[in-house]
């Protein structure tokens, strides 16, 4: 980051960053290269890293590589994934590997180059206020220091004419469940937690995972893939009507564009509403090879003639548990066609139930009476990820990850992570040091814009030939 050299601790920052996740680590670095641009992130944890309970053994990321934190707009930047393999010589391999989604692993190790790399970052830094001063015309930040152990240090304060918060998502316990995931005795833990827990979960006599997305078959598949034949005991159930794929069509992953956001955030907050609930399959379905690798495991264990001891119930959820002796689990369950109840009595529980966006409240208490929200009382948020404050704020707070509600189901997608970076430096700095293009997308969300842009065509000079005729 090319932080002005004579930045003192009474000088405000152009942009205090809060959280250091792929979102924020993305504006860091596409942040890196503009010149006198004073920027600085804190995150509470030691380091960086990415849903580490679920870097299991070949799970791979579900957008493709050039999906990192800064190709799609500047290809460029020291800061690719590509980049990345030439540092750690490991490009040729990749090449020959052909592999064009990477594991999550992979993608982890690359973010955290990234952040062992990026001066403007802070971590043990945890921040606990954002207030806005209206006699100096800058947001105060503050924060503790932690140190080694995560214990208090320091307190600091910072000033800032712009805040981004990046400060992610949290997993998501159903309350159902709540009690007994806070119950240290009782093995009910959330999928974020799952390697930390694997070898309990492995010799638990019967294990049920909760959830059908994503995470709930990598999840399953690593348990059934290390449980013996015959004796897998495993239960898997979730609310969804079916083990769903997730929508992978060329057409359909145009809702994850520039082109869709744009559309999405101009619909009527009643109509985004129901698009976000209807478009599950958009985001929350199972790839194809995670579906064909269970099914195959499933098979394979069917050959001497015997079936695997596994159920799979899609359309369940669950109404109350509770604790069964000392460590037994007791689900009391709801099919949701068919409207039948029943118990199922188990030794160990996988939640993998989601993550929910963080609540704003507690972080941004101080700028309440500035904010503008919605008819559900969310904050409304502007097409340039900013929420919509008082116009005496002469300030912004940019917000990543916290906004579905008003630009769509591309809001988590780590595909649209440097766009919207981009986006942001380009309105904080007020010049375009990365121009975005005009049209991502061959679909047309609307009729009220009329015919969609065309990019003008590109015409190059023609080649002189080195030799006549040829």
């Amino acid at each position: 980051m090319n932080t002005p050299a004579h930045h003192t601790p009474d000088t405000p920052r152009d942009l205090v960053g809060i959280g250091i996740g792929p979102f924020n680590l993305s504006l860091a670095a596409l942040a890196d290269p503009l010149t006198g641009l004073d920027a600085v992130f804190y995150d509470q944890r030691p380091d960086f890293r990415w849903h580490p309970g679920l870097l299991i053994d070949g799970a791979r990321v579900q957008v493709p590589f050039l999906a990192d934190l800064v190709t799609l707009v500047d290809p460029a930047s020291p800061w690719t994934f590509l980049n990345h393999l030439r540092a750690r010589e490991r490009l040729f391999p990749f090449y020959f590997a052909e592999r064009f989604h990477i594991e999550r692993a992979e993608y982890d190790a690359y973010c955290r180059w990234v952040a062992d790399n990026l001066p403007a970052l802070h971590f043990h830094h945890q921040v606990d206020a954002v207030r806005w001063n209206p006699e100096r015309d800058l947001f105060e930040v503050d924060y503790t220091q932690l140190d080694a152990d995560g214990e208090a240090e320091a307190l600091g304060r910072t000033h800032s004419r712009n805040v981004v918060l990046g400060i992610g998502t949290e997993p998501h316990v159903p309350d159902p469940l709540r009690p007994l995931a806070d119950d240290p005795a009782v093995p009910v833990v959330h999928a974020a937690d799952y390697l930390r827990h694997r070898d309990t979960l492995l010799a638990a006599g019967h294990v049920t995972v909760i959830g059908t997305g994503q995470s709930g078959a990598e999840v399953f598949l690593d348990l059934l893939r290390h449980r013996p034949a015959g004796r897998e005991r495993l239960h898997w159930l979730g609310r969804t009507e079916a083990l769903a794929p997730m929508e992978y069509s060329k057409l359909g992953l145009e809702h994850f564009t520039p082109d869709y956001t744009r559309y999405f955030h101009g619909l009527a907050e009643p109509v985004r509403d129901r698009l976000v609930a209807a478009q599950w399959q958009l985001h929350k379905g199972i790839d194809a090879d995670t579906t064909a690798a269970i099914h195959d495991e499933l098979y394979r264990r069917t050959l001497d003639g015997g079936w695997p001891d596994t159920t799979l119930t899609p359309g369940v959820h669950v109404r109350t548990a509770g604790r069964l002796a000392a460590t037994q689990v007791e689900l009391h369950l709801e099919h949701e066609q068919q409207k039948t109840r029943s118990r199922l009595t188990t030794d160990a529980v996988v939640l993998a139930t989601g993550h929910r966006e963080r609540p704003l409240g507690r972080l941004l208490a101080g700028l309440d009476p500035y904010m503008r929200r919605d008819s559900s009382e969310r904050p409304r948020v502007d097409d340039r990820h900013r929420l919509v404050l008082d116009p005496s704020v002469t300030g912004n707070v940019y917000v990543q990850n916290a906004e579905t509600h008003t630009h769509g189901v591309g809001t988590p997608d780590l595909g649209l992570a440097a766009w919207r970076s981009a986006t942001i430096l380009n309105d904080l700095t007020g010049r375009e040091p990365y121009p975005l293009p005009a049209r991502t997308a061959f679909t047309t969300f609307g009729l009220d814009g009329g015919l969609p842009q065309i990019p003008s065509a590109r015409h190059h000079r023609a080649l002189t030939p080195l030799v006549d005729g040829i």
